[in-house]
Parts: C-alpha cells; sequence; structure tokens
C-alpha cells in the first residue's frame, strides 16, 4: 500500500504554502497525502490579507474521519492559530500512532502572524512534547525559547533549548543565517549538519512547509529521522533553487521540480 501521510494545516488561497504545498509535497515524493483543514487564509505574493480559523469540532471530526478509516504512517502539523487548536492537535497525535513532524508556525514568509501569542504556552507545553520531529526556523526558535541565533556556532545551544521542551528531535533550521544554509538536527545526543549552496532565488514562499512534509513522507516510507531529514533537505534545496515569480511579490518553491528536471 502507499504510504499515507496527514497534513494538519491552513489552507494558502495562493497555493504556494499550508496544505497546498504539503500535498504537492507528498506527491512529488511518492505518499498519499490527506488533509485536516484548521484555517482558511486569504494569500497571495504579497502577504496573508485574512485569515479565519475552523472550529475545534470541524478539526477533530477531520482528524478522526481519516484516521479511523484509512490510517496514517506520519503526521505533519502546520499552521493551528489558537491554543485551543493548538491542544487539540496534540491530543489527537498523542492518540496516533504514527511519528508526528511539528513545524511551529508563527509568522508567514511576509511577516503576517499566524499563531496567536496566547497560544505559545500550548505549543511549548501541548505540541512539542508530542514532536516525533520539530522544525522551527531561528524566528520560531526565539519565539519559543527566547534564543537568538547569530551565527551557525548558536545553533546547538538554540536546539538544546527547544529539546526542553520534549520533542525526540529537533531540526533547527538555518537558512535566515548568511552563507551557506545550515540546519542542524539533534536528538540531543546525535548530531547531524545539513549544509547546501545558498541560491540566489527570492522567490522561496512555502519553504518550511515544504521540508516538513517531505520529512513527514520519508518517515512514513520507514526512514529513520535523519535518512528522512537528508532526503527532505535534497529535496527542498532542487525546489528552492527552481522557485518561480507569481503574482507582483514572492513565489513560490517548485514542488514539480524533479519532474521538470
Amino acid at each position: 500500500m502507499i504510504p499515507r501521510v496527514l497534513t494538519v494545516a491552513g489552507s494558502d488561497s495562493g497555493g504556494g504554502a499550508g496544505i497546498q504545498a504539503d500535498l504537492k509535497t507528498m506527491l512529488a515524493l511518492g505518499v498519499h497525502g490527506m488533509s485536516v483543514l484548521t484555517a482558511v487564509t486569504a494569500q497571495n505574493s504579497l502577504g496573508v490579507q485574512g485569515a479565519w480559523e475552523l472550529p475545534v469540532a470541524a478539526v477533530r471530526a477531520q482528524y478522526r474521519s481519516v484516521v479511523d478509516d484509512i490510517g496514517v504512517q506520519a503526521v505533519k502539523t502546520g499552521m493551528l492559530a489558537s491554543a485551543e487548536l493548538v491542544e487539540t492537535v496534540a491530543e489527537l497525535i498523542l492518540g496516533t500512532d504514527a511519528p508526528a513532524v511539528v513545524d511551529p508556525v508563527g509568522v508567514s514568509k511576509h511577516g503576517d502572524p499566524l499563531l496567536a501569542a496566547s497560544a505559545l504556552a500550548s505549543v511549548r507545553a501541548k505540541l512539542l512534547p508530542a514532536a516525533t520531529v520539530a522544525t522551527p526556523n531561528l524566528d520560531e526558535v526565539a519565539q519559543l525559547t527566547g534564543v537568538r541565533v547569530e551565527s551557525e556556532g548558536d545553533l546547538r545551544r538554540a536546539a538544546a533549548a527547544v529539546l526542553e521542551y520534549g520533542p525526540r528531535w529537533v531540526l533547527v533550521k538555518g537558512g535566515h543565517l548568511p552563507g551557506d544554509a545550515v540546519d542542524l538536527l539533534t536528538d540531543g545526543t546525535d548530531e547531524y549538519r545539513y549544509r547546501a549552496p545558498r541560491h540566489d532565488n527570492r522567490h522561496t514562499h512555502g519553504t518550511g512547509c515544504t521540508l516538513a512534509s517531505a520529512i513527514a513522507s520519508g518517515l512514513a516510507k520507514g526512514q529513520s529521522v535523519p535518512e528522512a531529514v537528508t532526503a527532505a533537505k535534497e529535496y527542498v534545496t532542487g525546489a528552492i533553487a527552481a522557485g518561480f515569480a507569481l503574482g507582483a511579490g514572492i513565489g513560490p518553491v517548485d514542488h514539480g521540480w524533479r519532474l521538470r528536471d
């Protein structure tokens, strides 16, 4: 049977991030993608013009509908918006026998807030402990832990601060640092660094969603966490290199770059 991956995230009407990016990534990597919609956004290449979260009952019903009938080999989370949604999704993940990749989405590529400030405590106390892998970028690390990363040498300290909240592994994404794009994966004992050349391309909308979904796809195939992250890093690096202009602002990464390569 084709491995099945469930994304629990918000919709991006522009198609570059969120549920849309997740499902494109899963298709490209050979798994069957399924979705639980947590919020609807009015979003394009210029930013987020509006966001409306779904009721907790609707989120829970979608999740149970998929998991109880079809089953999943991995779960990925993205935009959860409110403390109530964060706590509900954390509870659902803990009751599911599958690895979970938690992308603790705080703001959009354009700086628009996608998580209420009041939900941060719930992310720390409920969601991160449910994660097999947490994938924060540097802004999200600072938001969650107060640790600010100024250089590659700070990545280990940042990872340790996130691990204190309970995920089994953390991948600190260093893409906002100057120079090569360096990510640090660790469980507190083993450590892996993933280095890729930086591409001169501003069209990188959806990078975080894409990476987390690629990791979840690898885990669903039975890969170890380091193996899944290695494959995901290769995929997203190619997607960034092939990112294309769309609208008047920042375009998306190309989820189908291997099909066109």
